[in-house]
């Protein structure tokens, strides 16, 4: 891809940026600076990511965190099986005052949609979802309404629990740019964690480190990273090695080379730096393909995962 038209100057000046947003997020949420920057690099690709954990790992805090600092709206959703599409995307209701109909915005109408359990759900309501997500327009009753921009959803799922869930399909996850998996804080950020307790609870204090035109400007400057032709075809070597792998079913889809594109770029701005290395790759490759890698049943009976897949799969193919 051609030769990036970013200044080391302007890439610093990014990066501090970077830096702040990624320091004013961890003044409510304890470590997750890896996390942070993947969702970052989701939202500067204009991507959408699946956040998965068990409760309590401050998955909505950090969505409202990520919101805050960067200065844009936010609202939430919590999936139900009665949730219906309108509830999602908006209605139009009968207006007295004019005798005609209004249409009433939905709360998909906003910057950061936080989606919790999304596969609570029910089927019809998810496709309304990643519709939004696709095109990132609604059209109710024949009118299409655009979506703000930036947009981004997180969308939640919890792994434990699948009593009274509607799982959603492998074509449909696909759609998602990142799946971010968030874990349990080590013993001493759990420590850091009760000390703290009572400081990032409350997001009062917080203040916004960049704004919504900044952060379009960066969406941008994101598409201006130089991607060596060698890192090209590495990606390209990573994806086609999914889909060889002995113990995989359906390896990644040529969306997933996509993904590792986008992520590798963004990441590369959010680092200072005007090009892609094959690290980037290698540092968002879980992000972009462990949800893209069905295994076969016999993968499962040994215990091995996407994200051991993908770890075997990068070791074997050679960086430039």
């Amino acid at each position: 891809m051609g030769r990036g038209e970013l200044g080391r100057s302007e890439v610093e000046r990014y990066k501090l940026l970077m830096d702040s947003c990624v320091s004013n997020i961890q003044r409510k949420i304890i470590g997750k600076s890896r996390e942070i920057q993947l969702i970052l690099a989701t939202l500067f690709s204009q991507g959408h990511v699946l956040l998965e954990g068990v409760p309590g790992t401050a998955k909505t805090l950090l969505a409202k965190t990520l919101a805050v600092t960067l200065g844009l709206d936010f609202k939430r959703i919590q999936a139900t099986p009665d949730l219906l599409p309108s509830d999602i995307l908006g209605v139009n209701i009968y207006d007295p005052a004019t005798g005609g109909f209004m249409f009433r915005k939905g709360p998909v109408f906003t910057n950061i949609l936080l989606f919790d359990e999304v596969n609570r759900a029910p089927p019809k309501t998810q496709a309304a979802l990643l519709e939004a997500m696709q095109e990132r327009q609604v059209t109710v009753e024949g009118v299409t309404y655009r979506l703000p921009e930036p947009f981004l959803v997180i969308a939640t799922m919890n792994p434990v629990e699948t009593e009274g869930t509607f799982p959603l399909p492998e074509a449909q996850v696909d759609r998602f740019l990142a799946r971010i998996v968030i874990g349990y804080p080590s013993i001493e950020e759990t420590v850091e964690m009760l000390k703290k307790y009572d400081d990032i609870s409350v997001l009062d204090d917080l203040k916004p480190v960049l704004d919504r035109n900044t952060v379009i400007e960066l969406t941008g400057l994101s598409k201006k990273i130089y991607v060596d032709e060698n890192v090209l075809k590495y990606i390209a070597g990573i994806v086609e090695a999914t889909r060889r792998h002995p113990m995989v079913k359906l390896g990644a889809s040529p969306r997933g080379a996509i993904a590792l594109l986008l992520l590798s770029r963004s990441l590369a701005l959010i680092h200072g730096r005007s090009y892609v290395t094959p690290d980037d790759v290698k540092q968002v490759a879980h992000a972009a393909l462990s949800h893209r890698v069905i295994l076969r049943s016999e993968a499962r009976l040994s215990k091995l995962t996407p994200e051991s897949i993908i770890d075997e799969v990068l070791d074997k193919v050679e960086p430039p």
